[in-house]
């Protein structure tokens, strides 16, 4: 696991992850109560890192908006 991120905001529960890649490149996924929203395989490492960094914009956003980070 590269980025993982999980927050919950009552019964609401919010994920990002980067998985490490394989034949297909780095998973990235976004889980919205436990069902997948956004899913896509890169190759590219730029574009691993900018979804990295959105992940931890959205995941402050939420946080300044009562979220709490979970593990």
């Amino acid at each position: 696991m590269i980025f993982s991120k999980r927050l919950q905001s009552e019964s609401h529960v919010r994920e990002f992850l980067v998985n490490a890649a394989d034949e297909r490149g780095w998973e990235v996924r976004e889980e919205r109560d436990h069902r997948i929203v956004r899913r896509a395989w890169l190759r590219d490492w730029h574009r691993v890192e900018k979804a990295i960094m959105r992940f931890g914009l959205e995941a402050i956003q939420l946080q300044r908006a009562g979220w709490i980070v979970t593990t």
